[in-house]
């Protein structure tokens, strides 16, 4: 197990792996054989998760020591290489030089058999089937000892971190809240206090038939922040006030899975296919004062930061939210015809 190290002053963390431990799953590929198709499910950890669709029912299978479940359309397994461990340990040390061990799971969710087949590009009926699963994971995680929250993201591509092409999620664990989710946190109390409302809510509300909407169906809103960090930066928002992503039901899922696809291939479309990362920001489902409206981050990788950023956190954007809305939402628009069968 690695540690979890604190930065001298500030509420910054970062994992450490043990030793000389490096954590490039692709040291694995043989032959160029990736480790998440179909075929090769010796080469990852038994899926303690396989959703299975058979005469049009879910089925949530596992392996066995006897049994790999193959024709799965998902499939969970602790990472190999994670970047926290379950393994006991009780290494600690003091301020200045404070470290807690990265106690954690490190789960993979492998959306789809097909290699080839991006996110941007799965059917809205596969995101469905995605996000039930993460919701399974998640209710399962927070069931467990020492787990406060659980993260999901997607690096997708070289640029954003991905050492797999294969279309895949990370679900990571830690014992405490991260500290931007802890900020997001803190502001949501905050102007709660202040104004008597959810700031989130307050966005939508703003934001909705906005110049920064990208996309709007029964139950989400997209748009381009007002203030974005990243180029063509989006964010997605369940439209009525919701702080579990645990309780949505099949019907949101389903219309979630809607507005993934079509932002997604439309963000795929127009930028040329960039690497990005997803992230979901959740609340804590365990008895916590730190609520926020849950919602999907986007961040296409499409420039390197400056100095400026990496050492002052002053972001300098070159593109307009106003502007990327409008190319991002034409695209998407279009996207979601397709996919609903307008012409």
């Amino acid at each position: 197990m690695g540690d979890l190290r604190k930065d001298y002053v500030l509420d910054k963390f970062v994992v450490v792996p043990a030793g000389d431990q490096t954590m490039a799953l692709d040291r694995r590929v043989e032959e160029g054989r990736c480790p998440y198709c179909p075929g090769n499910e010796s080469m990852t950890e038994p899926a303690i998760l396989a959703l299975v669709v058979k005469d049009g029912m879910l089925q949530r299978l596992s392996d066995s020591e006897d049994t790999v479940i193959d024709d799965w359309s998902v499939r969970v397994f602790h990472n190999t290489d994670p970047i926290v461990a379950t393994v006991p340990t009780s290494t600690y040390s003091d301020k200045p030089l404070y470290s807690e061990p990265a106690y954690g799971y490190h789960q993979i969710v492998v959306a789809s058999p097909e290699h080839r087949q991006s996110l941007s590009q799965i059917s809205v009926e596969q995101w469905a089937n995605v996000l039930v699963v993460i919701q399974d994971r998640v209710r399962w995680l927070y069931t467990q000892k020492s787990v406060t929250y659980v993260s999901i993201y997607v690096n997708s591509g070289a640029g954003a971190g991905a050492l797999l092409s294969h279309p895949h999620l990370h679900m990571v664990t830690f014992s405490s809240i991260p500290p931007v989710i802890e900020m997001e946190a803190e502001g949501s109390h905050r102007f709660m206090n202040e104004n008597g409302n959810c700031p989130a809510c307050n966005i939508i509300s703003v934001e909705s038939s906005g110049p920064r909407q990208i996309l709007a169906t029964d139950s989400f809103l997209s748009f381009s922040p007002w203030a974005p960090t990243y180029q063509h930066e989006f964010w997605i928002y369940p439209k009525r006030h919701m702080t579990s992503f645990s309780k949505i039901t099949q019907k949101e899922i389903n219309d979630l899975a809607l507005m993934m696809r079509a932002t997604l291939g439309g963000m795929s479309k127009t930028l040329k296919d960039p690497a990005f990362n997803l992230v979901f920001h959740l609340s804590p489902e365990k008895k916590n004062s730190r609520q926020i409206h849950w919602h999907i981050e986007v961040y296409p990788q499409l420039s390197t930061w400056s100095g400026l950023e990496r050492g002052f956190g002053v972001y300098v954007n070159q593109v307009r939210p106003e502007k990327s809305a409008e190319i991002l939402g034409s695209a998407s628009r279009k996207e979601l015809a397709g996919l609903v069968g307008i012409v």
